[in-house]
């Protein structure tokens, strides 16, 4: 896709690679697409990525400057003949650990492959091309087998190269660092073997003998290759990516084994004949072992497993820690505020300590550290005060803008997890006042637990800042972090192991159950223990004990319909998320927790029942509005760094949830990086939507769809973000600062206050004159929306909100109202938890 001269920097006195973008490309897509590429490959500071120094555009020539290397292609090496198998293992552990480099900042590769890696006359492996396959075009012949295909207009997006391509993106589906780990095995069988593991004479036979063939034993081509290097890259090419190695740090660990394991260089028979000494010698030892081992377990029987119940009443826990003489926990029981509550694992008794409105955070002594006045700020996430308190005593209150906290029991010193809400950075003090880790952007910390020897604190952060994703981090006072795992989509609850060598964790991939897992500072991960439920660790003890909860966590999509005399539940599947409404109330926008994207008719069918959903074909995760003609949804990707276009087209008949057939256009805003949420003006033709630019926090910006090239014009300050916009577009609602709520002229005058609006209100909807706006809060339950006049800020309860069964129930969290009042929809959380005691976990 481009041309590549080697060029000389006469500023730095060095030689560098110019790559200009071919003149049948630069197009501004394309151009765009070169940039934001270039940029994110330039984001990864590691010796096995080519590093990136410049990229722009000099006149009509995209441009793009990197390192200089020197050497060959891998293809070009395999071309020449077989590698060793000790340089083949060492190339593919700097492949992997590019790969896991890309992965922790996000970036999936989606074209490994013999032609993408580079070896520098020093031996080093330079991973190339990061996303780059996003700019080919797809003209190969289909007898190109090392070609890389790219279908960007069509509706199934194919990208990658046939051989190397995983089965999910055969298939057109999300693809994920596990993508690149199929590549990575395609590539290592070839090393190892000297053949290709799928190659068919065309790109389909190819494809198709991925998608349902296992490529031929590697031991019958190479009789000399160890077994576990066999096994690893089986693991590598399962089709289930459920079955593969789940990071490339994990492959990276699992290779170095493999190098390791390859001790003698002598023929394979002399290898055979030591292996069978050492098996000897080895069947000896282990026979004594086992008779040692059957006498100690005669004596003494291993302790079981087990979970003995402590919660009895429906209700959510919002957090549970072991005190000196037994265990206390917080609970929203039977639809009542949350209450701080003890009970003792040889009894089926709790008592309450009389207080209300807290979560426990830790408890040291005699005393509890507790969230007050917590508030929701959305996701998972509540913010509130610290306070101490003696067991039964009065809490005093120390820090604001706490989230979460943990307790050193030997010195007093707390680790705190502190933010100023939702859209703003969080930041983890140790102890309290010292800053030892910031997040990226607004990024979340939860469950920050110290370690047994006081030197560290491990936590799970959400990227997102959702908080209901996160990967495990550890920090130590001297501030060297260190990232243990991946996302997980599922993510709640941390503690330290009962021996302390392993930071314990619950989570599980999108739309799974979480499990017990376990990772240590080598990144050695494994399962502790899985249900067919969604567990919480909440703490570990050192004899051993563990206290967990088993969640049924639900939402569920309530509204008045127009018409209707009730509120109707609209619900698909467990998970809908409310996004919009249409202006008259007929149709509704939301998401699931599987990615989907909806719009469901909230009319009645002559025979008294609604019509399905139907699902709009998208890689979206969130969708955020409908267009006012309806025939465009916006959505945004699951990490909020992509804004999409869905055309809603017409739907195909005869299916139970109807799909759409117009394919996803993706939005590039020059300088937006992330984007949190949308909104259509009633033109049809310009985009409310919050993002973030670098040097700025979450704010709202104004895109013109007939300009996309332009860049988006700031409408709100730094820390503001809009939520609605009058039906005539001239004036947008915004919230933030803990401020009230402002009404902001999308024509850049000046805002102005609404009168009498409070702290974290948002203003969910106009009214049809645009004169009055509805206000609610999120963290009460039940809500009391009021309609409130903008000029003279007088107020009217419009209605109070609340489930039929509010057991468990935390947050409802979107609302959306018709501009004359007389429908409404609203999307609540809940979340039945039951706290045990468990025992024999190892």
């Amino acid at each position: 896709m481009g041309e590549v001269y080697r060029a000389h920097d006469s500023r730095l006195r060095r030689d560098v690679a110019l790559k200009v973008l071919r003149p049948s490309l630069a197009t501004p897509e394309y151009v765009q697409r070169l940039s934001r590429e270039a940029r994110a490959t330039g984001s990864l500071n590691h010796p096995n990525i080519l590093a990136v120094f410049d990229v722009g555009t000099e006149g009509a020539v995209p441009y793009v400057v990197s390192e200089l290397l020197e050497g060959e292609s891998l293809r070009q090496r395999l071309d020449r003949g077989p590698i060793p198998f000790r340089k083949s293992v060492e190339y593919g552990i700097q492949i992997a650990h590019a790969l896991a480099a890309a992965h922790e900042k996000g970036i999936c590769h989606r074209d490994v492959k013999p032609g993408n890696v580079f070896i520098t006359t020093d031996a080093r492996v330079k991973l190339l091309d990061f996303g780059l396959a996003k700019l080919r075009r797809a003209e190969a012949p289909d007898d190109m087998d090392d070609s890389t295909a790219t279908q960007a207009t069509r509706p199934v997006v194919i990208r990658g190269t046939a051989g190397y391509m995983a089965p999910e993106q055969i298939l057109g589906e999300p693809v994920d660092p596990r993508t690149d780990i199929f590549a990575l095995g395609a590539v290592l069988y070839e090393m190892f073997t000297g053949r290709r593991a799928f190659h068919r004479p065309t790109t389909a036979e190819t494809q198709d003998a991925v998608l349902s063939e296992d490529p031929a034993d590697p031991l019958t081509l190479n009789p000399s290759l160890p077994v576990v290097a066999v096994a690893t890259v089986r693991r590598c090419l399962e089709k289930n990516k459920e079955e593969r190695f789940q990071s490339a740090r994990d492959l990276a660990f699992h290779l170095q084994q493999v190098e390791h394991s390859a001790t003698s260089t002598g023929p394979h028979w002399m290898r055979r004949r030591a292996v069978r000494r050492n098996l000897l010698l080895l069947g000896v030892i282990l026979a004594a072992m086992a008779v040692t081992g059957l006498l100690v377990w005669m004596l003494k029987p291993p302790t079981p497993m087990a979970f003995r119940q402590l919660t009895f009443h429906r209700g959510r826990i919002g957090g549970a820690r072991f005190s000196p003489d037994g265990v206390v926990y917080s609970q929203a029981a039977e639809g009542t505020p949350l209450q701080v509550w003890r009970t003792w694992p040889e009894s089926l008794e709790s008592r309450t300590l009389e207080y209300e409105r807290a979560d426990v955070l830790a408890a040291r002594g005699g005393e509890l550290a507790l969230a007050t006045a917590r508030r929701f700020v959305g996701g998972e996430r509540f913010v509130g005060t610290l306070a101490v308190m003696p067991i039964g005593g009065t809490p005093a209150e120390k820090v604001k803008n706490v989230e979460d906290a943990d307790w050193n029991p030997a010195t007093g010193e707390f680790a705190l997890a502190r933010t100023l809400g939702m859209g703003e950075h969080s930041w983890l003090e140790y102890p309290a006042g010292y800053t030892l880790y910031e997040t990226p952007g607004s990024g979340s910390i939860l469950y920050p637990r110290i370690s047994r020897d006081g030197q560290s604190v491990a936590f799970l952060e959400d990227p997102a800042g959702v908080g209901a994703k996160g990967r495990v981090v550890v920090v130590n006072r001297a501030k060297q972090s260190r990232i243990l795992t991946d996302v997980w989509a599922n993510a709640r609850g941390l503690a330290w192991s009962p021996r302390g060598n392993e930071i314990w964790y619950t989570a599980g991939e999108s739309g799974t159950n979480r499990a017990l897992r376990a990772v240590d500072l080598e990144r050695h991960h494994r399962l502790v223990y899985d249900s067919p439920a969604s567990l919480t660790i909440w703490d570990a003890a050192p004899d051993g004990r563990v206290l967990i909860t088993r969640d049924d966590e639900r939402r569920a999509l309530i509204g008045l319909p127009p018409g209707e005399g009730s509120e109707v539940d609209l619900s698909w599947f467990d998970s809908p998320g409310l996004a919009s409404i249409s202006i008259d109330g007929r149709y509704v926008l939301f998401g699931d927790r599987f990615g989907g994207v909806y719009v469901r008719d909230t009319r009645r069918m002559p025979d008294g029942s609604r019509p399905p959903p139907m699902k709009l074909e998208s890689k979206a995760a969130y969708p955020d509005d409908i267009s006012p003609d309806g025939s465009a949804v916006l959505a945004t990707s699951s990490e909020g760094g992509e804004l999409f276009l869905l055309p809603t087209g017409a739907p195909n008949e005869g299916t139970t949830a109807a799909r759409f057939a117009p394919a996803a256009r993706l939005l590039h805003v020059p300088g937006l990086s992330s984007y949190s949420g949308s909104r259509w003006f009633p033109d049809g033709r310009r985009i409310l939507c919050n993002g973030l630019a670098p040097g700025h926090r979450l704010r709202a910006y104004i895109v013109d769809l007939d300009h996309p090239d332009a860049p988006p014009r700031p409408l709100t300050e730094d820390g503001i973000w809009a939520l609605s916009l009058s039906l005539d577009g001239t004036q947008a609602a915004a919230s933030g600062h803990g401020l009230g709520v402002s009404v902001w002229p999308t024509d850049g005058g000046p805002s102005r206050t609404v009168p009498g609006s409070e702290a974290e209100e948002r203003a969910v909807a106009w009214s049809r004159d645009g004169a009055s706006i509805w206000v609610f809060k999120r963290d009460q339950i039940p809500i009391h929306i009021d309609r409130v006049e903008i000029a003279t800020g007088r107020r009217q309860l419009w209605k109070t909100l609340a489930p039929p069964d509010a057991a468990g129930v935390y947050s409802i969290n979107e609302l959306q109202i018709t501009p004359d009042g007389k429908s409404y929809f609203y999307t609540y959380r809940r979340v039945l938890s039951e706290l045990y005691l468990a025992s024999g976990l190892k």
